[in-house]
């Protein structure tokens, strides 16, 4: 009889073991060339593989890993030239799009490749589109968007033709990369209105941004107009929002492609150089083409307390907050995730103007000098925000992280915060979080320093608000520091996150 309740007790036992394991970490093993100043991007999980792209000096590989982190394949990519000024990829469950910028001369081109799982090429590179630039011109011209559902793929170009008109080049793909509609269009914006927010394509394929105009040279933001282009349509009308007594600080767009919105929100000031007052929120309607829901919500002191950082005033608590996700709900609701970020230089003091939109001179085929939202979650050798070295005196800080619900009809439903204090000299690699989701929570991946060793903590914000402090992740080894932010979700439960290591960088595997 005993052993009869034996056998089902071991067949339930090894069946939920793997569970009882929880998380597990494989880590990749050192490659000569991956030191630090490799410049990489994880591509994701394709056919069952961990793909990431490395490029050192003029050498550009693709590294395909197993399930558990063991390098299957290094592929020279000989096809690529030598001096390549961007790459960007889309991937599917099954292969993946390289689409990248090279220069000839005076030419600058914008070629594709589509690769498998294997790092095996479907067709040869070839050019999508070509620019004439001049001798002093700037070469980093095309950017490259995706939808939600990745259908629609949107290859673009800006122009300055003159003092008072941008012009646009979009060319927009389905997932086969077959060309939908090319357009080519003109946007009247003088240098005050040359802020443009991030770019967005949404599943219906219709491109939304921002324009942002300023009464000074260095004024924030006191006029707004949303800009969305129809797929197959070469006009596009334009919106403008009514900020009343309102100066807003940067401006950030999100789409809501289940119910059809754009969300915009921006943290906003009642008087010009004064504090951050609160956060505005817009939700729009595509279909209607005018405002779904609208509010101002205005910080209050024990919210202000909460935010905070050590030492600072109330009346300061969210001037260094800068959102950094935009999350939308099912119901027509939203999060709003912003972070305290600031720095000390000996050289100089702390800027917010000059972190959102660098020096204020102008690229006339560069956007992002425009918009602060190109290489936060990139990492690239040559982003100034990415420095290992360089000014020897700065310090970064990123501290607390804020996080707003929002109802469909823009009221605030609740916030909370993320308890961080994390700062580095010279570097911010380490720094910040990584956001992952697994459906029913949100968890903050972020370094801790903890016996003066940064361990990976995890914290999760569940629908109703509240905050659980995860265990400390097991399998953390030592001599590895995690670069969250530069992570990739590559499953329901996975995630991929970069680690330095002796001066060298690895990738590791986190299974939840």
């Amino acid at each position: 009889m005993k052993n009869r309740c034996v056998l089902p007790l071991l067949l339930i036992l090894l069946a939920v073991s793997p569970l009882l394991k929880g998380q597990r970490i494989y880590y990749s093993e050192i490659e000569k060339d991956d030191n630090r100043q490799m410049n990489f991007e994880i591509i994701g999980k394709v056919q069952g593989n961990i793909l990431v792209y490395k490029n050192y000096r003029n050498k550009n590989d693709l590294c395909v890993y197993d399930n558990e982190m063991k390098l299957k394949n290094k592929i020279r990519l000989d096809f690529m030239p030598d001096r390549v000024v961007n790459v960007d990829f889309v991937a599917y469950p099954d292969f993946f799009y390289m689409i990248y910028q090279f220069q000839k001369r005076n030419i600058v081109h914008c070629a594709v490749v589509k690769m498998d799982g294997e790092g095996k090429k479907a067709f040869d590179a070839y050019d999508i589109d070509t620019t004439q630039i001049n001798s002093f011109g700037d070469n980093k011209i095309y950017s490259t968007i995706n939808s939600e559902d990745k259908q629609k793929i949107m290859v673009f170009k800006i122009n300055k033709r003159d003092e008072k008109r941008y012009v646009f080049t979009t060319l927009l793909f389905n997932a086969a990369l077959e060309l939908q509609k090319k357009s080519r269009w003109a946007v009247a914006s003088s240098d005050r209105e040359g802020v443009f927010t991030e770019f967005l394509l949404d599943n219906d394929g219709d491109l939304s941004f921002g324009r942002c105009g300023r009464s000074g040279n260095r004024d924030y933001i006191n006029r707004f107009d949303l800009l969305v282009k129809p797929a197959m349509e070469d006009t596009f009308p334009v919106y403008n929002i009514k900020l009343t007594d309102k100066t807003l600080d940067e401006v950030r767009l999100k789409v809501d492609n289940i119910n059809k919105r754009i969300i915009i929100n921006s943290f906003y000031y009642k008087q010009r150089r004064g504090n951050i007052d609160g956060i505005y929120v817009v939700t729009w309607d595509k279909h209607n083409g005018k405002i779904f829901s609208e509010n101002t919500f205005a910080f209050n002191d024990e919210l202000r307390a909460d935010a905070k950082a050590e030492n600072a005033s109330l009346r300061m608590a969210f001037n260094d907050y800068f959102i950094r996700n935009i999350i939308p709900k099912k119901d027509g609701g939203f999060l709003v995730i912003g972070e305290l970020y600031y720095s000390t230089s000996r050289s100089g003091g702390w800027n917010r103007w000059d972190y959102l939109y660098g020096y204020n001179s102008f690229t006339p085929m560069d956007y992002w000098y425009f918009s602060p939202y190109s290489s936060f979650n990139y990492y690239r050798w040559w982003d100034p925000w990415n420095r290992w070295g360089g000014y020897s005196s700065t310090r970064h800080y990123y501290e607390n992280v804020a996080v707003f619900s929002f109802s469909s009809d823009a009221k605030l439903e609740w916030t909370n915060f993320i308890r961080k204090t994390q700062y580095e000299d010279n570097s911010d690699v380490t720094l910040s979080y990584q956001l992952f989701n697994t459906g029913g929570e949100l968890h903050f991946l972020f370094n801790q320093l903890e016996r003066r060793s940064l361990l990976l903590n995890d914290q999760s914000v569940g629908p109703d608000g509240q905050i659980k402090r995860n265990p400390t992740l097991r399998n953390l080894d030592k001599g590895y520091e995690f670069m969250p932010r530069f992570g990739k979700q590559t499953g329901a439960r996975q995630l991929v996150i970069p680690c330095m290591t002796r001066n060298y960088i690895c990738f590791a595997k986190l299974d939840f």
